[in-house]
């Protein structure tokens, strides 16, 4: 045993260190030493998509035709050509400029396969053209870009040379094992290494050195452990209970770390520093919420959010299913052909017939994944199935627009005859009305009806933690008793996602009670936790507590700089860090992050406008002008600039100027109503009533809740004599507030 393992180790080493990248880690072995005691895994693996997840560019690795062929784009060609064993493209670069580059690595391997090429400073960037490694009948051999529908040229954020499409901080993390970025601020370059340039065995089950020396010393059977700092065998016995036609986990699965660790890559989620196997997800990475414009408002997917946002509000995960249950681990392969995999926990008798899924056996209709698990494409040509596993809802397509698998396959059909044929088949939704999705989809719009629905939803400990810590961020948005009740109530919960949301909701609150509420949390376990908990805390002024305090919260601080440096290479990064050092009053370097943020990504619309406030703060509001006035020629179409250009020219008194912008802005308004109801109010200081009323009055049919819009028409109303329509919008708004004193004093008065 210790002659074979020690073998293969060496030669493993060996072979990886003819990788210019490959760095050498005392704690990882490599995929080969587990190759003498794990054969099978092995050969699983071998030729999966994780084993081919990024190669160097060989003959043997490259499967795209460099024959000097072409591919034109945006008006440029590219061409394609060998030599030698060495493949090159002739393509635009970062100055426009056709140029002669390199293939240095492949990525990936099906539907489609990337190129990176190095550039100085140990950037690799992902070419924009990729290889359609599809069959020719199924549609591919042949090149294609994935921004089809676009001209993303030389200086676009978007474009292959950019900050967007850079290997390093973008995509390294998931493709290789062990990887360390190692960025340098100061130089701006990096020194990315890996111990395995594809995902290996360690890039799941943690370092393998530890589980090496006690297989050696024959003490492997005594560790709980197995020497590994997370354990992955997680898909439990399974059984039918008498009269079920559903199988139950026999032992309740408490926490999924399988799940987790797989979420690390297969998931919607900023990166905090480097990767600990066996920690909760969010302590080191922030997976994204099920908000817009990621996720339509019952939760399906809509952008590109991979697996686990989706997977994670499932009843699937809730009873204790983790991905080995479907996915064979080391061949990434289904556990079963066709409907085989739902078949292990779902009786064919009852699920796998006409009477329930009402299609001819064997036709595409009678694919529980088709029905069940859509698959939308991204990159072009790659499908991926929506892991919600919902059933089909095509009464909330008529009533929120929302896709449904009906249509997705009947194209030629509405939504409507979708609803009435599950009617047919005798499917009735008792749900209509209370349906989550309703109170967020109007949550997004602004309106306060959502806020009984979001209230009950972040309350409610059946529904899934991502759902529950979605409905307390748009409670957010309301600020009021209710949203700031929920908060507290979930404040100390044992789930680090809603501490997460929790916390951040009570931005709300005057510093000095958001300080006392969220002093338990500085020391909290969960780093995504506490960096939110940091970000909130910026502003308190440390001379003003305790030395023990304030050194907690100065630990805290120092902690969310480092991390945060390390995502020093992105514009949202940048943009961060920009925030934080507002909070702390320090100008200077803040305005260095906004104009490094705006370096990387010009077209980074956010990072003028805070660049702008933090002018305002200083009084240099001609700076800010200018500021804004540069994002306008970046994004034309981005109404949030040209609301603040009409917040600036009204506090410098240049009313047409600002009322000129306001309009624009509210013309532009895409999803709200905040910028149009500011421009109604603009009207009315500009001496337009009715044309503030008759703007304001429009906006009530999209968000008839809204207690602004209800506030104000009830206010203008009564001065321009409208008494009776001044009445009936504060009896609204006092039915929405009912206790709220002002409100009905209000009301009163009318």
């Amino acid at each position: 045993m210790r002659l074979s393992l020690l073998t293969l180790l060496l030669l493993s080493l060996s072979s990886m260190a003819a990788d210019p990248a490959f760095q050498a880690d005392t704690d990882y072995v490599g995929a080969e030493a587990c190759a003498g005691c794990h054969a099978e895994e092995f050969a699983a693996w071998q030729g999966s998509h994780h084993d081919l997840a990024m190669q160097v560019a060989t003959p043997d690795t490259v499967l795209a035709d460099f024959g000097n062929t072409s591919f034109d784009y945006a008006g440029k060609p590219s061409r394609f050509y060998r030599k030698g064993d060495e493949f090159w493209v002739n393509t635009e670069g970062p100055d426009g400029k056709l140029t002669d580059y390199r293939i240095d690595y492949v990525f990936g391997v099906e539907p489609l396969q990337q190129y990176l090429i190095a550039f100085p400073g140990g950037r690799l960037q992902a070419l924009g053209i990729a290889w359609d490694t599809r069959a020719a009948e199924d549609g591919g051999q042949r090149w294609f870009h994935l921004y089809p529908d676009e001209a993303i040229v030389a200086g676009d954020p978007l474009h292959w040379t950019g900050p967007y499409q850079n290997w390093n901080l973008q995509c390294a993390e998931c493709h290789s094992t062990n990887l360390k970025k190692n960025y340098n601020p100061q130089s701006r370059s990096y020194r990315t290494t890996w111990s395995e340039i594809n995902v290996a065995c360690e890039a799941c089950h943690g370092p393998g050195a530890t589980h090496v020396k006690l297989a050696e010393s024959g003490a492997l059977e005594r560790s709980e452990s197995g020497g590994f700092p997370v354990g992955l065998a997680e898909r439990g016995a399974w059984a039918w209970p008498a009269g079920e036609d559903i199988a139950l986990r026999r032992q309740p699965l408490e926490r999924s770390q399988q799940v987790e660790s797989c979420g690390r890559c297969h998931a919607r989620r900023g990166t905090l520093g480097d990767y600990r196997h066996g920690r909760p997800l969010l302590d080191t990475h922030r997976p994204a919420l099920l908000l817009d414009p990621l996720y339509h408002p019952d939760g399906q997917i809509l952008d590109e959010v991979y697996v686990y946002g989706s997977f994670v509000q499932s009843k699937m995960y809730q009873a204790g299913v983790v991905c080995s249950n479907c996915h064979e681990p080391h061949s990434n392969e289904l556990r079963a052909p066709g409907n085989g995999v739902c078949a292990q926990c779902h009786k064919p008798a009852s699920y796998d017939t006409p009477e329930h899924h009402h299609h001819p056996v064997g036709t595409e209709g009678a694919a529980c994944a088709n029905c069940h698990m859509p698959a939308q494409n991204y990159m072009v040509i790659d499908g991926r199935r929506d892991h919600s596993m919902r059933i089909p809802r095509p009464d909330l397509s008529v009533s929120l627009d929302t896709p449904n698998a009906c249509n997705q396959c009947h194209v030629d059909r509405d939504a409507s005859w979708a609803v009435n044929s599950l009617r047919d088949w005798g499917v009735h939704f008792s749900d209509g009305s209370s349906h989550p999705a309703r109170s967020l989809a109007l949550a997004r719009k602004g309106d306060g009806r959502a806020v009984p629905g979001l209230v009950a939803l972040a309350r409610d400990p059946v529904q899934t933690p991502i759902l529950r810590a979605t409905a307390v961020n748009e409670l957010a948005g309301f600020s009021n008793r209710d949203a700031l009740e929920t908060a507290v109530r979930l404040l100390d919960s044992e789930d680090p996602m809603l501490r997460w949301m929790a916390a951040s909701t009570l931005r709300m609150l005057p510093l000095q009670h958001r300080y006392g509420m969220l002093a338990p949390l500085v020391d909290d376990d969960i780093t995504t936790v506490r960096l939110e908990v940091a970000r909130l805390l910026a502003e308190v002024p440390l001379d003003q507590l305790s030395r023990e305090d304030a050194g907690r919260l100065q630990t805290l601080f120092d902690e969310y700089l480092e991390i945060m440096g390390r995502q020093a290479d992105t514009p949202e990064g940048q943009l961060e860090m920009g925030l934080f050092f507002v909070s702390r009053g320090l100008m200077e370097p803040a305005e260095l992050a906004y104009r490094n943020a705006i370096e990387m990504n010009p077209q980074l619309v956010a990072a003028y406008m805070n660049l702008a406030d933090l002018y305002r703060l200083a009084g240099r509001d001609e700076a800010g002008r200018t500021s804004l006035l540069e994002a306008t020629e970046v994004a034309p179409e981005e109404a949030a600039t040209w609301h603040a250009l009409g917040l600036l020219e009204t506090r410098a008194g240049e009313k047409d100027r600002a009322l000129e912008y306001l309009r624009k802005a509210a013309e532009l308004e895409r999803g709200g109503i905040r910028y149009r109801y500011v421009y109604g109010v603009a009207l009315h200081d500009s001496g337009q009533p009715e044309a503030a009323l008759a703007q304001l009055k429009s906006l009530l049919r999209e968000a008839p809740a809204n207690p602004d819009l209800l506030l104000a028409l009830a206010t203008y109303s009564r001065a321009a004599g409208h008494l009776e329509d001044a009445k009936r919008y504060a009896g609204r708004l006092l039915e929405l507030m009912p206790d709220d004193p002002g409100v009905r004093q209000f009301y009163e008065t009318l």
